[in-house]
C-alpha cells in the first residue's frame, strides 16, 4: 500500500486535535473530512483507521516513539506495527522499524502499556472487577468494534433487510440473541444506502438493542425514556410497541431531541413525544404516570471504549465520581414518574459494578417500595459492547 504524505499529515493534525486540543475523536475526524472534501473513500478510510487505532493504542505507540506529541513519529510507529513500508521522507529519517518491533515485544508483560490504559484507570478497574476479569475485558476493548444494524420492524423485517442489502452488495450476518440485529461483514458507508434513507434500519450496537427487549414494553403502555439523547432506544421501543401506546422522550439537550424528531420521521414513528427537561417542573408533571421507565443514565462509558477509544484518555477519578453522583440523583428523582406496579429499567454502557449493581442495591436500600426482578451484564469479551441493565418493579401502594 502506497503511503501519501498529505494523508499522514492529516492523521497527525487530527491526533493533535484529540490529544492537545482535547477534541472528541469523531468531531476531529469530521473536521478534517470537511477540510478535504476531494478525498475518496480509500483516503478517508486510511485516515479514520489510523486515527482510531493510534488513539486506541496511544500509550503504547507514544512509548515506542519516545514522544507524546510528535504525531508524525507516532504515526510512523503505527505504520511499522501495521507492516507498512516506511517512506523515505525527512520526517521519518530516524525511524528504525526493527528497534520498534523488538521494543514492542519486550512490553508484552507490561499490560497497562501494551494494552494502552492509564495506570490509574488500570488499577481502579482491577479494584472494581478483579484482575482476571478486567484484563480480559481490557484486551477485548482494544479490538475494532463490529458494525451492527437494527432492522426497523415498523417498515421491514430483519430477513427482508438482509436480502435488500445483499442485492446492493452488502453482506450481513444474523446476530445470536438479538432478534432484529444484523452485523456487517465488511465496513461500508451504510448511510448512503437506499434502505437507510427509507428508514429500514438504524445503526445500533446489538448490546444496546437488548436493552429495549429487556424492557418488554406493551403496546398500550406509557413509556418514559428519561435520558433519551438522540433517541436510538426510544426508536427501538416504538418499534417494539408497534407504534402504539405513547413514548415520552426526555433530555436536557434540545438539539439531541431535534435529532430524535428527524430520525423518528425517517423511521415512521408517530407514538413519540419529546420534551426538554426543565429543572423542578418536567418530572413533577409526570409524577406517577409511567407504566415503564427507561433510565439509560450517563456513565463512564467504559463498556464502549471500542467505539470511543479517546474516552479512556479523558476519564479521571473525579469525573467518574461526579457521574456516580448524577446516576444516584437521576434514579432517585426520576423513579417518581413510575406508577405503582410499574417497571423501571436502569441501564449503563459501563462494566463497572460501582455504576451498575452497586447503584441498584443502593437505590433499593433507600427505596424499599421497589424490588429487583432481574439484571444482566454484557461484556465486550462476549462480542457486544459492554452494557448493564436492571429491571425493577415499583410495589403497589
Amino acid at each position: 500500500m502506497k503511503i501519501y504524505k498529505n494523508l499522514v499529515n492529516s492523521v497527525a493534525l487530527t491526533l493533535r486535535e484529540i490529544f492537545i486540543k482535547n477534541r472528541f475523536a469523531d468531531k476531529a475526524l469530521e473536521k478534517i473530512f470537511k477540510q478535504n472534501i476531494q478525498w475518496g473513500s480509500r483516503d478517508r478510510r486510511f485516515v479514520a483507521e489510523a486515527v482510531y487505532d493510534i488513539t486506541r493504542n496511544y500509550r503504547l505507540y507514544s512509548y515506542l516513539a519516545e514522544t507524546d506529541n510528535n504525531f508524525w513519529f507516532i504515526t510512523a510507529v503505527w505504520l511499522v506495527i501495521k507492516n507498512n513500508q516506511i517512506p523515505d521522507w525527512q520526517e521519518f529519517k530516524h525511524v528504525n522499524p526493527i528497534d520498534i518491533l523488538v521494543k514492542k515485544e519486550g512490553l508484552r508483560t507490561n499490560l497497562p502499556i501494551y494494552e494502552s490504559y492509564p495506570d490509574w484507570l488500570w488499577d481502579y478497574c482491577i479494584a472494581e472487577m478483579g484482575k482476571t476479569e478486567w484484563e480480559t475485558e481490557a484486551i477485548a476493548m482494544n479490538r475494532q468494534a463490529p458494525v451492527f444494524l437494527r432492522a426497523n420492524t415498523l417498515k421491514t423485517t430483519r430477513d427482508k433487510l438482509a436480502e435488500s442489502l445483499k442485492k446492493d452488495g452488502i453482506e450481513t450476518l444474523f446476530v445470536k440473541g438479538a432478534i432484529d440485529a444484523l452485523e456487517l461483514v465488511k465496513r461500508v458507508n451504510i448511510f448512503q444506502n437506499k434502505a437507510f434513507k427509507e428508514g429500514w434500519f438504524e445503526l445500533q450496537d446489538a448490546g444496546s438493542q437488548l436493552i429495549g427487549e429487556f424492557m418488554e414494553p406493551k403496546s398500550n403502555d406509557l413509556v418514559i425514556d428519561a435520558c433519551a439523547g438522540a433517541g436510538g432506544k426510544s426508536l427501538h421501543l416504538a418499534a417494539l410497541m408497534k407504534n402504539k401506546g405513547k413514548i415520552i422522550s426526555l433530555d436536557i439537550e434540545e438539539f439531541k431531541l431535534k435529532e430524535l424528531k428527524r430520525r423518528s420521521l425517517r423511521a415512521g414513528v408517530f407514538n413519540l413525544e419529546t420534551r426538554v427537561i426543565e429543572e423542578g417542573k418536567t418530572i413533577a408533571e409526570l409524577n406517577n404516570q409511567a407504566d415503564r421507565l427507561l433510565l439509560d443514565v450517563p456513565c463512564s462509558g467504559l463498556g464502549v471504549l471500542r467505539r470511543n477509544p479517546d474516552a479512556k484518555w479523558k476519564l479521571t477519578h473525579e469525573s467518574i465520581n461526579r457521574t456516580i453522583a448524577i446516576q444516584q440523583k437521576i434514579i432517585t428523582e426520576y423513579s417518581k414518574t413510575l406508577k405503582s406496579g410499574g417497571l423501571l429499567v436502569y441501564s449503563t454502557c459501563s462494566i463497572l459494578p460501582i455504576e451498575n449493581r452497586k447503584q441498584v442495591d443502593c437505590f433499593l436500600q433507600n427505596n424499599p417500595n421497589f424490588e429487583l426482578i432481574k439484571d444482566k451484564l454484557l461484556l465486550p469479551s462476549q462480542g457486544f459492547d459492554g452494557f448493564y441493565m436492571a429491571l425493577l418493579k415499583k410495589q403497589t401502594d
